[in-house]
C-alpha cells in the first residue's frame, strides 16, 4: 500500500464535543446526520467508499441517535448534583357551610385563598449519590463513545470487505472473458483447419462445446458484479434508483493488492487487550455496576437539603382578596429510613451480584477477543501462503498454453492439450485473484480484531 489513512479520524471528529469532559447542559449534543451525499460522478475510491459510508450508513446513523440519547441520560445523571428550582400556585374557593366562625360571630375565615411560591433546593448530602452521580455520567458518556466507535469499526470492516467483493466480482468477469476470448480463437483455428482438411469435425464439435460451457460462468460473474455492487450501495446509504434494472451508477477506482507489512500473534494479542473498544466498554459497564453498589448502599444513609424560598399568600383574616402577606424564608431539611423492611438490603444484593457478573463478563469477553485473533491470525498466515504459492503459476500457465499452441502448430500437439493448458490457464488467474481479495480481506478481519486505528491505501 503506498499511503495509509486513520479510518475512523475523521468519523470521530463529529462526536469530539461529546467526548469532552464538560459540566451538563453547556454542550448541545452532536447535530443530527443527514443524509445529504449524491451518487458519485466518478469512479469511487475505497477511501472515498469509507468517508461515504462513516456519513450515511444506517448503523452509523443510529448509533449517532444513541449518542444524542446518551447525552440526554448524562443531563439526568448529573440532575442530582444541581440545584432545584419549584414554583408552585393555587387558588381556594371553599363552601360557606365548611368555613369555621368564631363564637359570636366576630370573626369569619374569608371564602377563597391564594398563594405563590418559589423555593430553591440543594442537596447537600445524599449518602454518596451526589459524588457517584459525576462519576456515572462520566462513565455512561465514556461507554456511549466506546460503543460508538465499535458501530465505526465494524462498518469500516464491512465496507473493505464488501469493497473487496465488488472488486473480485469485476475480476472474475475479466478473467472469464479471456477465457471465452481464448476459446473463440480455439474454434475459429480449428474451423479453418477443418475447412483445410487438416482436423476432423469432432475437433470443431469439441470447440463449440468448451465454448458454450464457458459461457454461463461469464453470465454468474456479471450477475455477481451485480449483486456486490448493490450490496455495497446498500452498506453506503445509497438509495438505488428503482429504475435502474441491470447495473447500478456505482464504479469502482481500485483495485485487489497485497500489504506486504508483517504482523506478529504477540503483538496482536497485545493490541486486542488494549485497544478493542468492546472491551473498553465493557471496563466501563462494570465500573457503572460498582457505582450502583454505591447508590444502592446510599439508601441506608441520611439525606439533607437547604433550600430558600419566596411567597405571597392572601391573608387568613381578611375577606379581601388583595390583602396578601408577602416574605422569603431559608433553611434546611433531613430525612433518613430507619427501617424499610429491608429494602435498601435488597437493592445492595441485586447490584453487587450484577457487578460480580458483569466482571465474569470482562473476564468471557477478554477471552473470546483472544480467540477471535488467533482466528483472525490463522486466517490470515493461510491467505498469505496461499497467495505467495500462486505469485508464478499464472506466468506458468500462459507458458504451458504457448507452447501447447506451438506444438499444435507443429503437428506434434493434440487439441486436448490446447484446451488443457487454456483451462489450466483460467483456472491460475481466477486462483490469483482469489487469493489477492482473501488476503486483503483476512488482513481487515485481523485488524479488526486487534482494534487498532484501521488503515487503508489510496485505492
Amino acid at each position: 500500500m503506498k499511503q495509509t489513512l486513520p479510518l475512523l479520524l475523521a468519523a470521530l471528529c463529529h462526536t469530539a464535543a461529546f467526548a469532552a469532559d464538560q459540566p451538563a447542559g453547556t454542550n448541545a449534543p452532536p447535530a443530527k446526520a443527514t443524509n445529504t451525499v449524491s451518487w458519485p460522478t466518478a469512479p469511487l475510491s475505497l477511501r472515498d467508499a469509507v468517508e461515504v459510508a462513516l456519513r450515511q450508513n444506517s448503523a452509523v446513523r443510529k448509533s449517532q441517535s444513541d449518542l444524542e440519547a446518551t447525552y440526554g441520560v448524562v443531563i439526568q445523571t448529573r440532575a442530582i448534583q444541581m440545584p432545584r428550582v419549584t414554583g408552585s400556585i393555587n387558588h381556594t374557593l371553599t363552601d360557606q357551610g365548611a368555613i369555621e366562625q368564631f363564637p359570636g360571630g366576630v370573626f369569619r375565615s374569608p371564602d377563597q385563598a391564594w398563594g405563590v411560591r418559589v423555593q430553591i433546593t440543594q442537596s447537600i448530602y445524599e449518602g454518596g449519590k451526589i459524588e457517584s452521580a459525576k462519576r456515572t455520567a462520566d462513565l455512561t458518556r465514556d461507554q456511549a463513545l466506546l460503543q460508538h466507535q465499535t458501530v465505526l469499526a465494524d462498518t469500516v470492516l464491512a465496507v473493505r470487505v464488501n469493497y473487496d467483493d465488488a472488486l473480485l466480482a469485476v475480476q472474475q468477469i475479466v478473467v472469464q472473458e479471456a477465457s471465452i476470448e481464448l476459446l473463440k480463437k480455439e474454434l475459429q483455428d480449428n474451423q479453418r483447419r477443418f475447412e483445410a482438411g487438416t482436423v476432423p469435425r469432432f475437433n470443431v464439435l469439441r470447440a463449440e462445446v468448451e465454448l458454450a460451457n464457458a459461457r454461463p460462468k461469464l453470465i454468474r460473474a456479471r450477475n455477481a458484479l451485480r449483486i456486490a455492487k448493490n450490496n455495497l450501495a446498500n452498506l453506503l446509504g445509497y438509495d438505488v434508483p428503482r429504475t435502474v434494472v441491470e447495473d447500478i451508477p456505482l464504479q469502482l477506482s481500485g483495485k485487489l493488492e497485497a500489504d506486504p507489512t508483517p504482523i506478529e500473534l504477540p503483538i496482536a494479542l497485545a493490541k486486542a487487550l488494549e485497544q478493542r473498544t468492546e472491551l473498553a466498554a465493557l471496563r466501563k459497564a462494570e465500573r457503572l455496576r460498582q457505582e450502583a453498589i454505591t447508590n444502592a448502599e446510599a439508601g441506608r444513609k441520611p439525606s439533607a437539603q437547604i433550600y430558600a424560598g419566596v411567597g405571597s399568600k392572601s391573608s387568613r383574616f381578611s375577606q379581601h382578596l388583595t390583602r396578601d402577606i408577602s416574605g422569603w424564608d431559608v433553611g434546611w431539611q433531613a430525612s433518613w429510613n430507619i427501617f424499610d423492611g429491608w429494602l435498601v438490603k435488597g437493592k445492595v444484593a441485586e447490584a453487587a451480584a450484577l457487578h460480580r457478573k458483569s466482571q465474569e463478563e470482562l473476564d468471557d469477553f477478554s477471552r473470546r477477543i483472544e480467540l477471535d485473533v488467533r482466528t483472525s491470525y490463522s486466517n490470515f498466515i493461510e491467505a498469505k501462503e496461499v497467495l505467495e504459492s500462486q505469485k508464478k503459476v499464472q506466468e506458468q500457465a500462459e507458458e504451458a498454453l504457448r507452447l501447447a499452441n506451438a506444438r499444435t502448430e507443429a503437428g506434434t500437439g493434440t487439441q486436448l492439450d490446447v484446451l488443457n493448458a487454456q483451462t489450466a490457464l483460467t483456472e491460475a488467474r481466477t486462483t490469483q485473484i482469489l487469493a489477492l481479495r482473501d488476503y486483503s480481506v483476512a488482513r481487515a478481519r485481523l485488524e479488526r480484531a486487534m482494534g487498532v486505528t484501521l488503515k487503508l491505501d489510496g485505492r
